[in-house]
């Protein structure tokens, strides 16, 4: 197009040139000089001036023109490979105000090696991309018997649809096959799925893929078509995980506006607003210009581009960290973010593989051995799970949950909800009391969450206990009993000094070896650490865009603003020295505490490296996990996880072991 305009003006200068010079000569010169200029003027005009369709014969030429949607929202047309010296060139859909961001790709996996591409509505109907020789790149591949006249036309959706301009039915249109992006109106069911380009300025069919779950509301991405990278929560009331897709991207893919259960209002500007039919009524406000997209590096991500900030800004994404990766530990394998090992094992299970953290936990004895032993319960908090699609069974009380799973050999685990367990409601009604089960080893267990989960273990595997007063036998009064008592006495004595030796050496033994092991990890942790606290020392010194190489993931201002609701006083949580605390809850649901560093003092710049420092260097389970910071300009602040105001102990001894005959 560039290109095109160049050429047209250039001939319009000399034309005027010619004007100029031939003041002199006859009429009949004059005539066929304006002729032409009028001629030039009017390819301009035509050239300029976009339009939103084409029909049978009627062509896009690479270089020349392109369409553009009625309100001016979206364009169609040619565009390059940006990095490649070698001449690669697409038909795709791109954002008017961004032209950048592609939403749609026609030959994505079949470039045009030249510039003669021709995007055109063929005489048999389809709307096809040639080259100058008739070779095909892409064909809509409609029905051609007696084909009618058709066109192409380009909605102000981003939608580019095929039609029988007689009967007015749609024939083909770009919704029905996605690129890597989906966008509002388009609708995620029967095969359809996104495919992520194979990298940034690549266009081309990449690894990663999301498409959702026969029969369920969940999605998932897969590698490589085979593999699972993430699966989202179920959707519903009574789901147990704690996965769920982000509401907004939920309602964008099940295209919500067609469902009785969610109304829709539009402002005068455009904005859209959501009412979910909850007991809360949510509002949720749906930005004008939103998108989800498969990214080549593997997440699936929702944008929204706000008028105040007149750009995209990333408002959710998953996999969002390690955890978050389907079975990264395998089943029984517990996924920490704060300690050195990504995967642990809990008591009474461990290790299937010393090397491949991947093939998860086992248990140290088998269960449900009634002839010779029983079964009992290792409760865990604050954990989340997958649910894979559990049903709720309704249960009175926990102990109904108990007593089923241990009636039940294929039971691995429990986990009970009482009625006031609070935050699950539906249309004004209670969440449903019971206990989920879980019939396979479970996965994705990772320490941050909000439930409570019984493991069945057996009696076996726990902790020895003290023998009870009762159970040890009464003295007897005859001096041969005293005599036979004491003999016992020294020999089983002997027999447990020499039992307690032996394996205090070997512990001795295995003990060395992994604090040799144990010495390297924390020298190799120590100075990724300390590579971070030098990144993070400097903020204040450094541009507010150059984060590159810092480790800890950087929040924009605007979404903390709008996950403590522009800081309120209602979400303010006390004052330090640092400066105000405020509570927040993340668009994905995740609750956060935010220090912000008051901008009104000079005060406070060094609690902020020090608080940094410290956090960095004492990393453990136990200690409140850094999720984030944000500098900018005056503002400072870290993001930390939310913690529930209760007793330390509970945090720290969360389990317990409850025995049932």
């Amino acid at each position: 197009m560039h290109h095109m305009l160049i050429t047209i003006l250039s001939n319009i200068e000399a034309t005027i040139d010619i004007i100029m010079f031939s003041s002199t000569t006859n009429i009949h010169t004059h005539s066929q000089i304006i002729y032409s200029f009028t001629v030039l003027v009017c390819c301009c005009f035509y050239f300029c001036s976009a339009k939103d369709s084409i029909t049978t014969g009627e062509s896009i030429n690479d270089g020349f023109n392109y369409l553009e949607s009625p309100q001016k929202k979206f364009q169609m047309g040619f565009f390059p490979h940006e990095i490649t010296s070698e001449v690669r060139r697409y038909v795709g859909i791109w954002y008017t105000m961004d032209p950048k961001t592609v939403v749609w790709v026609a030959n994505r996996d079949k470039p045009v090696l030249d510039s003669t591409g021709v995007f055109t509505v063929k005489e048999d109907g389809n709307a096809v991309v040639v080259n100058k020789n008739g070779i095909g790149y892409f064909s809509t591949m409609t029905p051609t018997e007696g084909a009618p006249l058709r066109v192409l036309k380009l909605q102000d959706t981003g939608n580019a649809v095929l039609m029988d301009v007689a009967s007015g039915n749609t024939l083909w249109e770009s919704f029905k096959t996605p690129t890597d992006t989906f966008l509002p109106g388009m609708k995620m069911d029967g095969d359809i799925k996104l495919t992520s380009w194979k990298t940034v300025d690549d266009p081309g069919s990449g690894n990663y893929e999301f498409q959702t779950e026969p029969g369920t509301n969940r999605y998932s991405i897969l590698n490589g078509s085979t593999t699972y990278l993430w699966k989202s929560g179920n959707m519903s009331r009574d789901s147990f995980d704690e996965n769920q897709i982000y509401s907004k991207a939920f309602n964008l893919l099940s295209n919500s506006t067609t469902q009785n259960r969610t109304k829709i209002f539009t402002r005068k500007n455009g904005t859209k607003i959501v009412l979910n039919g909850t007991q809360s009524e949510t509002y949720m406000v749906i930005e004008p210009y939103s998108r989800f997209v498969m990214s080549y590096l593997g997440n699936i991500q929702f944008f929204s581009w706000p008028k105040s900030k007149s750009k995209w800004v990333l408002d959710w994404q998953e996999p969002k960290d390690k955890c978050s990766v389907y079975r990264v530990c395998g089943p029984f394998g517990m996924c920490t973010q704060n300690n050195g090992s990504l995967c642990s094992c809990m008591a009474g299970f461990e290790r299937i593989s010393p090397v491949d953290t991947t093939a998860g936990c086992k248990r140290t004895s088998e269960i449900c051995q009634r002839s010779t032993t029983k079964d009992t319960f290792l409760n865990v908090t604050n954990i989340s799970m997958d649910d894979t699609t559990l049903p709720l069974y309704p249960a009175k009380n926990e102990s109904v949950c108990m007593k089923k799973c241990l009636d039940d050999c294929h039971c691995q685990a429990y986990s009970f909800r009482s009625q006031n367990e609070g935050g699950i409601r539906d249309e004004g009604r209670d969440a449903k009391q019971g206990c989920w089960f879980w019939n396979s080893e479970p996965n994705n267990l990772k320490e941050s969450g909000s439930h409570t989960i019984s493991f069945r273990i057996s009696e076996s595997s726990k902790e020895p206990s003290f023998t009870t007063p009762s159970a040890i036998p009464k003295p007897d009064n005859k001096s041969s009993s005293r005599g036979r008592v004491f003999a016992f006495a020294i020999a089983g004595s002997a027999l447990i000094l020499s039992s307690l030796c032996g394996i205090s050496y070997c512990l001795y033994k295995r003990l060395g070896n992994r604090r040799k092991i144990d010495q390297q990890s924390l020298e190799i942790q120590s100075s990724n650490m300390q590579r971070r606290m030098n990144e993070l020392l400097h903020l204040d010194h450094s541009k507010e865009d150059d984060r590159e190489g810092i480790d800890v993931p950087y929040f924009e201002l605007e979404s903390i603003i709008a996950a403590t609701d522009d800081f309120a006083e209602k979400n303010r949580l006390g004052q330090g020295g640092f400066g105000p605390v405020y509570k927040g809850i993340l668009p994905g649901g995740q609750e956060i505490a935010v220090k912000r560093l008051s901008s009104l003092s000079g005060q406070g710049l060094q609690e902020f490296k020090n608080e940094v420092i410290l956090i960095a260097k004492l990393q453990h389970r136990n200690l409140v996990r850094l999720l984030g910071y944000c500098v900018s300009g005056d503002e400072k602040m870290l993001l930390y996880e939310f913690l529930q105001n209760r007793s330390l102990d509970l945090f720290i001894f969360g389990l317990s072991l409850n025995l049932y005959a």
